[in-house]
């Protein structure tokens, strides 16, 4: 029967081309071809149909004279407000400009030091910011600027002229392996931070799968967490010949939730498909947890198809800002992120990551980091900070109108609300002294929790702020939100994400300006919860 239709089908596509010459059939069949692939890929792609549309018609509608000189004026007065927010300047101080003629003595450059420092608002000393400052204990300070001072000079380009920083990177490696359960073949390379030690994941993962498939386009393929349910089914489905990687995160920034990683490390045997995890953000404290009386499931190289770690000694590491860890499971993976050009002219040319010249005073302050802290100083401040978290974690859980997103198990609590706008309690609790993050899609705030939160108090006066601010928005929990908040909800309700870019890029120039601004207002607040 099947047949008969195939047969049916051949004789009606034969007669009704028997007019037809063979450069219409084929000039028919190319057109039909390159149509059903514009086709596909304006439906299938990673946003939506109905967002794109949306967006389109955004674009459109700015594009209308007078709406467009509207939404204009608005975006310029979102600028001019972080502008404002920015420009700390006291009274009598200006920019340098131009180079002094004659340079300045130690003790007039030292001077200047003290007239920038005194620009520092915040006071990050005393725990009231979210993450940023990872430790700042005195003691730890005064070593690292002895020991950057001891190779402020160096460069590990030059392993020949400076020996001593290429030990130290190697053992900040090895060290870092150490603690990730890397076996004898584990390998890695110091970065200048996060950022840097994904790309290089990134980099080693595409070229080594497009040496294995030509000319084919390597695509990072990672299916994503929604509303803190990380499915892996999705990331299966996403899986295709072009996938080059997957992604975990332990955990993510913007919640704290650590991925299912022992699930898709299955998926990563099953595919084949290198699987990497991002442990920038905690690293140096899940290392410790379990010591520190907080076990957590199995995340490192112990377990089957994880390939590579990222880790930030800078942040949980305590090392000086500046320096990461990108490790890898087997040193092939490591040969894919070398960067070597054979026949530059200069010489035989070979970089471990993007940069060539390194600080090497960053590396053996690093190395230095870690060797005075040692695991028991690592254990206790992990200890320390776990136990803070949770405690934060389990008291916002017993505030009326605000909730804990998921189950933070590391540093990271994210607090939002079905009730009233979150970014009102952010202006609340920034009027307050707290400096914390602003997250969206789905709206709300997070504080990362370091050592500086550990201190007598501190905590306290967090959870007893909360609780005092939220009570007051309760009071009316439609009121219309202003400020910095204002900003962020209207951010994430508009359409055309190409606006957020501009002003997101308004922002980058407003830290490059040189202007002084007359107008110095604040934006975050005025000590009412609005």
């Amino acid at each position: 029967m099947f047949l008969l239709y195939v047969e049916e089908a051949r004789r009606q596509v034969n007669s009704r081309c028997a007019d037809l010459e063979p450069w219409q059939i084929i000039g028919a069949a190319v057109i039909t071809t390159l149509g059903a692939v514009w086709v596909k890929g304006f439906l299938f792609q990673q946003e939506s149909l109905l967002s794109r549309i949306k967006k389109r018609g955004f674009r459109l509608i700015r594009k209308i004279p007078f709406i467009g000189m509207a939404i204009q004026s608005q975006l310029n007065k979102a600028l001019d407000d972080m502008s404002a927010s920015l420009f700390t300047l006291k009274d009598g101080m200006s920019y340098t400009k131009e180079l002094p003629l004659t340079g300045l003595s130690q003790s007039q450059v030292l001077e200047k030091i003290k007239e920038y420092k005194s620009l520092n608002e915040v006071q990050w000393e005393k725990g009231c910011v979210s993450g940023t400052v990872y430790w700042g204990d005195e003691t730890l300070t005064k070593l690292l600027v002895k020991v950057y001072g001891d190779f402020a000079w160096s460069n590990p380009l030059h392993p020949d002229i400076f020996p001593g920083v290429r030990k130290m990177e190697a053992e900040v490696v090895r060290m870092a392996c150490t603690l990730f359960h890397g076996g004898p073949n584990s390998c890695g390379t110091v970065t200048s931070g996060g950022t840097e030690s994904i790309l290089m994941a990134c980099k080693a993962y595409r070229d080594m799968a497009c040496v294995k498939v030509c000319s084919r386009i390597c695509l990072l393929e990672k299916a994503v967490t929604l509303f803190l349910c990380f499915v892996c089914e999705a990331m299966k489905r996403a899986i295709s010949k072009n996938t080059a990687m997957l992604v975990c995160s332990a955990p993510q920034f913007p919640h704290g939730i650590i991925d299912p990683i022992e699930e898709v490390a299955k998926l990563a045997v099953r595919y084949n498909v290198p699987l990497h995890v991002d442990a920038c953000l905690g690293g140096f404290l899940i290392v410790f947890m379990a010591k520190a009386g907080y076990p957590l499931a199995p995340f490192d190289f112990r377990v089957k198809g994880v390939t590579s770690i990222s880790a930030d000694t800078h942040k949980y590491g305590y090392a000086p800002k500046g320096s990461s860890v990108i490790l890898y499971s087997d040193k092939k993976y490591r040969h894919y992120q070398y960067y070597v050009a054979p026949d530059w002219q200069g010489g035989i040319y070979a970089s471990p990551s993007v940069a060539g010249s390194r600080p090497g005073g960053i590396i053996a302050a690093c190395w230095a980091t870690m060797i005075y802290m040692g695991e028991n100083r690592y254990v206790d401040a992990t200890r320390k900070i776990i136990s803070t978290a949770r405690k934060i974690k389990t008291e916002i859980r017993k505030i009326k109108g605000v909730f804990v997103f998921g189950d933070p198990e590391v540093s990271v609590v994210a607090i939002g609300s079905d009730v009233f706008d979150i970014f009102r309690l952010s202006n609340a609790l920034t009027s307050k002294g707290w400096n914390l993050n602003t997250l969206q899609f789905p709206s709300s705030i997070h504080i990362c929790c370091t050592v500086l939160h550990t201190q007598p108090g501190v905590t306290d006066q967090f959870i007893r702020d909360v609780r005092e601010q939220v009570a007051i928005i309760m009071k009316n929990p439609k009121e219309k939100t202003t400020g910095m908040g204002a900003i962020y909800g209207m951010a994430q309700s508009i359409p055309d994400r190409s606006m957020v870019t501009e002003v997101s890029r308004g922002f980058l120039d407003c830290l490059y300006s040189t202007e002084i601004k007359t107008n110095t207002s604040h934006m975050n607040g005025n000590g009412n919860a609005h």
